[in-house]
């Protein structure tokens, strides 16, 4: 996070000095990348609350959360359904194109709805993001085509989630520093405690009600949580009259963030695929149904602790360790419990319940290792940035898994060697990020 010192004047600037205009004046940023935020003395001088009022706003987050990462993380359930009853005539790669374009719209939005979010702030952003997400759970159940999947959930829901997710993530930057990891981590749950609600009303209430009327029962929880986080996510500074809502590819130029986007781009290529296929996977091991349906919710009660808990521990001991840590146990539940006893119901379980307390943190703790790399004012710009590019991977990442397994002829060993490889690379990012934030120095405090 760079320095910031008000100077009358500034004559000359430098590789490592910029100006910037500000009520007459200049301020000079000296870009210490090497520095920690946590570090340094600034909460009273930036005016982070780090509590109070700004729980009420953490809460908002955690429902715009609930919505957006809420269906995010019921894609496996939507997959099974879909692949069996609408769309069983097509292939398991073709179908996994509705699912990952509907991440690449959340993530691939976020290029924009950061920049207009540190340009605007929240408020349109989050009434037009609540008006598309609702909309899409309203539709989605008269679907029948592959189309009409495509338009109703990937393209609708996908950008009314980017329009609701950036802001819910962003805005906590406003109210928190030192306990930013923590109120992050707090507010992804929502997402967690939406991935574990949504996937038991589609298996619970499809074969009583109906998928039409199981999926505009979530469309009106999104409705009522929408409400909240229209009311409660105010922003706490006024976005600034020379603030840019253009995203900017330059910052790549920066070492650490660009191995910080490597890192993040890879964890996101594998994680959206157990996601994805976990249901299909529990289905193909010829597991009973109180199995398949529970294996989902499994994995989002690990999201619930996987998302909190590394957010508080990564303030005490620093961010970019932590994640290191969360990533390298990732690899350790698919390569040593997923790969050898995932076909054994304790195995899947087990590994579900792993997976998601050590994979939560690529949503907590991504907003705040991006964080000490960038000026609050910036820091839309720096994650959506981020986001954007890893928005590609997210598209390809899960049609890419089905292709494997059609080749493999529906096994599931080339995909599970895939999430774990993916993951693998995402760790060796994340430590080079590091050692260069902190000049190689292994003790230090990131």
């Amino acid at each position: 996070m760079p320095y910031v010192a008000r100077l009358s004047s500034v004559r000359h600037s430098t590789n490592r000095f910029s100006r910037t205009p500000y009520g007459g004046s200049c301020l000079l940023t000296i870009d210490l990348e090497s520095r920690n935020l946590i570090d340094k003395p600034i909460d009273g001088a930036l005016g982070f609350p780090e509590g109070g009022r700004a729980w009420l706003v953490v809460f908002g987050s955690w429902c715009g959360l609930f919505t957006s990462l809420g269906l995010m993380n019921s894609m496996g359930a939507l997959e099974e359904h879909i692949v069996t009853h609408q769309l069983k005539h097509l292939n398991a790669a073709t179908v996994g194109w509705i699912f990952s374009l509907y991440a690449f719209c959340t993530f691939g939005g976020g290029l924009f709805v950061g920049p207009l979010f540190d340009k605007y702030g929240p408020r349109w952003l989050v009434l037009a993001g609540s008006v598309l997400v609702v909309r899409s759970m309203d539709l989605i159940g008269s679907c029948i085509e592959f189309w009409q999947f495509v338009v109703c959930f990937s393209i609708l829901g996908g950008v009314g989630s980017a329009l609701l997710f950036s802001p819910s993530i962003a805005i906590i930057g406003h109210y928190f520093n030192r306990r930013r990891g923590f109120a992050t981590g707090i507010a992804a749950t929502g997402g967690a405690f939406g991935g574990i609600l949504y996937p038991l009303l589609i298996e619970l209430l499809t074969p009583s009600i109906g998928f039409l009327w199981s999926t505009k029962l979530i469309a009106l929880i999104s409705l009522i949580l929408c409400g909240f986080a229209n009311v409660l996510m105010q922003p706490l500074r006024l976005p600034g009259p020379t603030t840019n809502a253009w995203p900017d590819l330059l910052i790549l130029r920066r070492p650490v963030f660009a191995l910080t986007v490597l890192g993040v781009f890879l964890l996101e290529f594998a994680l959206f695929v157990p996601l994805t296929y976990i249901n299909s996977y529990s289905e193909s091991m010829k597991f009973s149904s109180s199995v398949s349906s529970a294996v989902l919710p499994v994995l989002n009660i690990g999201y619930v602790f996987g998302r909190c808990l590394p957010g508080y521990f990564a303030d005490r001991y620093g961010r970019y360790n932590i994640a290191i840590l969360a990533i390298a146990l990732t690899i350790v539940a698919v390569f040593d419990i997923w790969l050898p006893y995932g076909h054994t119901a304790p195995g899947l379980m087990i590994f579900a319940l792993l997976f998601g307390l050590c994979s939560g943190s690529n949503i907590s703790l991504t907003p705040v290792c991006i964080g000490q790399l960038c000026p609050i004012e910036q820091y839309g710009r720096y994650y959506s940035t981020c986001f954007s590019i890893v928005s590609v991977g997210c598209l390809m990442g899960v049609p890419l898994a089905g292709m494997i397994l059609d080749a493999d002829k529906g096994r599931y060993r080339g995909l599970v060697l895939f999430v774990g490889g993916c993951y693998a690379g995402g760790l060796v990012a994340f430590i080079g990020a590091r050692l260069l934030a902190t000049r190689w120095s292994v003790k230090s405090k990131y």
